[in-house]
């Protein structure tokens, strides 16, 4: 009896570490959805470095063994929620993270202050240097003209007071950001790339002046939305509300452009390259007898046309976890406002790995803790078995070998 407790005892010693790191690390990465290895790096370090001081009393290869298990189920959680492998090297920048927090940990038992020191310091590097950094803004920016009846740029209700969206924020550090009200006023601001965002309606004249425009050779984002669903403390009614519907079918049916049904739910919508947009009231757009696309592309003239039957997109609610932190990845629930500027011609980093759903979510819960429970098992077996080992020997080689460890 007194060797089966002893036996569950060292087994939970090696998995419950690995497990309170596997689900500190997932409240972490829940809060935007991203299955990114590194929302598990500060978890990793704040459990593990008190775990290998713990555990340093009874065997360093303990500690070791723990450092892999909570990485490993890290890894696998990831891989699995996400339906693709994580990224290569952040793979390997958690499991030596988890690495060098447990053995900083254990040499502090142990005393050992300068390897401890540098453990630590090593993995305070990796994560700082390790997660992707906030965005920063480019030298040379070309202009971008935005028009829209969005509230991008000033507070609602025309206060007067500036204030620029977290989109306009992003698109800031790519682009030199001119709105302008009138479409007409384009060839004077000089600008290749223009963002139409919901606009007000347009005259004849002004879709004109906007189709050609494009076919001289702009390059234009379109997002107009059948079933706009904006937050507005604006009554209904008011002119100072952005428009409720889209205002450009004259110019979409002019280009061959037609709508589908209205999908009038809040979605996540995955490309086929895996990145990630969120989208509510979407209408699928397409042209005659094509199938639709996101976006969907079309040549004009000289110019081409990115079209979006959304604009809720760009509302941070939808891909935004933390409104302080804009130009932060880490802070984003969606790929969308690296896929805005990559439509509007800009470079953006590489998109980022996404929990896909509920189903993936528990698949890979379920199999990172199987499989966590499976490496306890083992790491207990191979640990009996070096204390076996270890038990043959006699009084005096023990000594021997303990004196060794001490010196």
């Amino acid at each position: 009896m007194m060797s089966f407790v002893r036996c569950l005892s060292r087994l939970l010693t090696l998995l419950l570490p690995a497990t309170l790191m596997l689900f500190a690390g997932l409240a972490v990465a829940w809060r935007t959805g991203q299955a990114a290895p590194w929302c598990w790096g500060w978890p990793a370090l704040l459990s593990l470095v008190p775990t290998g001081w713990w555990l340093a009393r009874q065997d360093f290869l303990h500690v070791l063994w723990v450092g892999l298990g909570g990485a490993g189920m890290a890894l696998l959680f990831c891989a699995l929620a996400a339906a693709r492998m994580p990224d290569p090297w952040a793979m390997i920048g958690l499991l030596l993270l988890a690495l060098a927090a447990a053995s900083g940990g254990a040499l502090l038992w142990q005393r050992r202050w300068l390897p401890a020191c540098v453990a630590l310091a090593a993995a305070l590097l990796l994560l700082g240097f390790g997660p992707a950094r906030p965005i920063s803004s480019q030298p040379d920016r070309p202009v971008l003209a935005v028009i829209t009846a969005l509230p991008l740029f000033w507070e609602e209700g025309g206060a007067g007071t500036r204030r620029d969206a977290p989109i306009v924020t992003l698109l800031r550090s790519r682009f030199d950001v001119q709105p302008i009200d009138d479409v007409r006023a384009l060839a004077a601001s000089g600008a290749p790339v223009l963002l139409l965002a919901q606009p007000r309606p347009m005259t004849p004249q002004a879709l004109v002046a906007l189709d050609r425009w494009v076919r001289d050779g702009g390059r234009l984002l379109l997002l107009t939305d059948p079933r706009l669903r904006w937050p507005s403390g604006l009554p209904l009614g008011d002119r100072r509300r952005a428009p409720m519907v889209g205002t450009l079918g004259p110019l979409l049916a002019h280009w061959g452009v037609r709508g589908g049904a209205v999908r009038d739910q809040e979605m996540r919508h995955f490309l086929p390259d895996g990145r990630l947009l969120t989208m509510a009231g979407m209408q699928p757009l397409s042209l005659e007898r094509q199938e639709g696309a996101v976006p969907l592309r079309l040549r004009i003239g000289r110019g081409e046309v990115l079209l979006l039957g959304d604009a809720d997109l760009i509302d941070d609610r939808l891909w935004l976890a933390d409104p302080a932190r804009p130009l932060d990845p880490r802070a984003w629930s969606a790929d969308t406002p690296a896929l805005v500027a990559q439509w509007l011609g800009a470079e953006m980093p590489d998109g980022r790995r996404w929990m896909r759903d509920v189903a993936d979510v528990r698949l890979g819960l379920r199999s990172a803790l199987l499989a966590g429970t499976g490496w306890a098992i083992l790491g207990l077996m191979l640990l009996r078995c070096r204390s076996g080992r270890n038990g043959m020997r006699t009084k005096s080689e023990n000594k021997l070998v303990k004196g060794g460890k001490n010196g």
